[in-house]
């Protein structure tokens, strides 16, 4: 008596369905696709530029992730941050956010410092877990005056001062310079005294002062409106030795003109 294997194919409409099965009278198998297991959205940004002080959120999307979990872990210490919609963590910075039905998982970082730089990973509860990591890079706005900051500057000739605002999320709306703590005024009876800014990733604002006379002498602070001032101090001598600075923020003059003046004192 001979067995009569019967075959029989079933294949699920393409609109509600992951997978295909063959059955057979004697066995059974199943065929899974890698569309039907979980996976991260790898389109999601992994390299996060974050301003310090300025809340930034970490990112990741699951697809089909069926009854498993989202964790946050950050490298570092190897410290587990959040578990699907829960905090896990007394640094009340860190928040889990997630919307109902949807593919997004995020780690929200309130008032990010610097030494919150580095990996966090976004892992999904398989055995074993899989992970998809995320750079975080938390930058602090910097300003700085070229030369500075003891610029030594020739009388009669021209101040050139030029301050450059790097790392802001966006170039300064303005950018204010003050000369002894007193805004200055480019419409002075003093006359010679110009500005020209230029916006950009790096923002510079260049303060040009004709004819420098002794009162040009004194502190000079360049302050953009979001992020933190800094400042040179201007001294206008009457001496002319060939390294001394003539306004281009060279730090070699005015290393080497204090070294100048003192040898011509002793000798």
């Amino acid at each position: 008596m001979s067995l009569l294997t019967e075959k029989i194919e079933i294949v699920f409409p393409e609109s509600t369905a992951y997978e295909s099965r063959v059955l057979t009278a004697d066995t059974f198998q199943e065929r899974t696709t890698s569309e039907i297991d979980p996976h991260f959205d790898t389109t999601v940004p992994s390299n996060i530029i974050g301003l310090a002080g300025d809340t930034v959120q970490l990112a990741c999307r699951v697809k089909n992730l069926g009854n498993r979990t989202v964790s946050w872990v950050r490298h570092r210490d190897i410290h587990l941050l959040t578990v699907g919609s829960y905090t896990y963590t007394s640094d009340q910075r860190f928040e889990a956010m997630h919307k109902y039905n949807t593919e997004e998982w995020i780690l929200r970082i309130r008032y990010p410092q610097r030494k919150d730089s580095g990996i966090y990973e976004c892992q999904i509860s398989t055995t074993p877990p899989i992970g998809h990591p995320v750079r975080l890079t938390i930058v602090e706005p910097v300003t700085e005056i070229a030369g500075g900051p003891d610029l030594f500057i020739n009388k009669d000739s021209t101040i050139n001062l030029t301050c450059y605002v790097r790392h802001a999320p966006e170039p300064p709306s303005t950018i204010i310079w003050s000369h002894n703590h007193q805004a200055i005024n480019f419409d002075s009876p003093r006359g010679g005294i110009s500005l020209v800014t230029e916006k950009g990733p790096v923002t510079s604002s260049r303060l040009l002062i004709q004819k420098a006379i002794e009162r040009d002498s004194g502190l000079y602070t360049c302050s953009p409106n979001n992020t933190h001032p800094n400042s040179v101090r201007v001294h206008i001598v009457n001496e002319h030795p060939a390294a001394m600075h003539h306004g281009r923020g060279d730090r070699m003059a005015a290393t080497l003109l204090p070294v100048v003046l003192l040898l011509r004192m002793i000798f």
